[in-house]
């Protein structure tokens, strides 16, 4: 065990909540003291996530913690369909709820016929691993229990899974890639698992004709649908301009369909003038410019890809959680899980470009460049929708500040 000094990393718990709320018509209820549920508020306001009538709790007693009486739980269930009729209703556990092990599926099965919504019920109360863990229980679940086969397929349409509000640029990175794929197939979003959506979409997307999977956590939930409602997927992310060209080959191999012509075209040239900047990064003689990044595994992985491209040697790629979620991951991705061990490195870094948070800004020294690419938020909250990590526009913009960088160590 070790001490944590600065922000811990978010529980299984927190993703829960946070891909759950950013569902519309649906309503969550914790199962736990009120304490708990007003410590997620503070946090999810700086996501962008609307918990406004949407996040309740039962504000658990002592006596039901002590005697496992669930009755409160009983008519709260009853309580938030009746005032807020709801298409579903998530019921989650809190820490406390966890701890004593509160049957959540078994009350919502018998209280299923007492209720109008359709009840699910998440057992993680924060300690099954970190928000990883609840991102990839939270898609599997929705993939079991809230998906339908769909009557007839939408040919224009795709799902995206594997968005998460805690992820930062997220809903940049979500226009993005409705952006691209519009431009290269003519296809628009049909829902997206778990960002800005509703139940209605979350229930029919197995109409659409493919899935992209955009991180690994959503992967079985992907399978889940593969079998279910017989939906093709394609995973990863695109990140750069050579990233995103493969990206959307592997897409076009899904679909049987070619790229638009002037979209191939585009990346290519622009391919081609980032891999000039090679040259000017040779020139630094006095400082070798070296990257380091810390974040999402996939944006860690993506862009990591695209700063080799452009000359910088990636001295450090770190996920902000934990790797156990993920199936097969890069070797050359870490996770670090003890703080002290983040901050060390973090404050032992020199001349270099580093892709990071708010927290390890403040413990940089001074001769680094840093470029804000991960939660959490320290000040503020995530208002753009317009400035991506992901796809061309993201490396548009992450070339800029390696241009700056380069000039640093002139």
């Amino acid at each position: 065990m070790s001490l944590c000094r600065y922000f811990p990393t978010p529980s299984d718990r927190m993703g829960i909540l946070w891909s759950l709320l950013c569902i519309e018509d649906s309503v969550v209820l914790e199962y736990g003291p009120a304490g708990t549920t007003h410590y997620s508020i503070s946090l999810f306001g700086g996501l962008g996530v609307d918990q406004q009538n949407r996040l309740f709790t039962t504000h658990m007693s002592e006596d039901d913690v002590v005697m496992g009486d669930v009755s409160r739980l009983e008519r709260a269930l009853v309580e938030v369909d009746q005032n807020y009729a709801p298409r579903v209703i998530f019921v989650v556990a809190s820490s406390v709820s966890a701890v004593i092990g509160t049957d959540l599926r078994g009350v919502c099965a018998y209280m299923q016929e007492k209720v109008r919504a359709r009840l699910i019920a998440f057992e993680q109360g924060g300690f099954r691993g970190d928000y990883s863990a609840g991102l990839c229980e939270t898609y599997r679940l929705i993939a079991e229990q809230a998906v339908a086969p769909a009557q007839k397929r939408a040919e224009n349409t795709y799902n995206l899974l594997g968005l998460s509000a805690g992820a930062y640029r997220a809903r940049s990175d979500r226009n993005e890639i409705v952006r691209l794929m519009r431009a290269a197939f003519g296809m628009e979003m049909h829902a997206c698992l778990c960002l800005d959506t509703d139940m209605r979409a979350v229930e029919t997307c197995g109409a659409a004709r493919l899935n992209l999977v955009l991180r690994g956590e959503a992967l079985p939930a992907a399978r889940i649908l593969a079998e279910t409602c017989h939906t093709p997927y394609v995973a990863g992310a695109p990140y750069g301009y050579a990233g995103t060209l493969a990206w959307l080959e592997r897409v076009a191999d899904a679909l049987g369909q070619p790229i638009a012509p002037e979209l191939v075209r585009e990346l290519k040239e622009k391919s081609l003038q980032a891999s000039q900047l090679r040259m000017y990064a040779r020139m630094r003689k006095q400082h070798r410019p070296t990257a380091t990044l810390y974040g999402e595994y996939e944006m860690v992985r993506g862009l990591a890809a695209f700063l080799e491209e452009v000359g910088l040697r990636v001295e450090n790629r770190l996920s902000a959680h934990s790797l156990r979620a993920l199936e097969a991951p890069d070797p050359a991705v870490r996770h670090l899980p003890v703080e002290k061990e983040r901050i060390e490195l973090l404050r032992g870094l020199r001349h270099q470009l580093v892709l990071a948070d708010e927290v390890s800004h403040a413990l940089l020294a001074p001769d680094n460049f840093f470029v804000r690419a991960s939660m959490p938020l320290v000040h503020g909250a995530q208002t753009a929708t317009h400035l991506p990590l992901a796809g061309p526009r993201g490396a548009d913009a992450l070339l800029e500040s390696v241009e700056e960088y380069l000039e640093t160590l002139a």
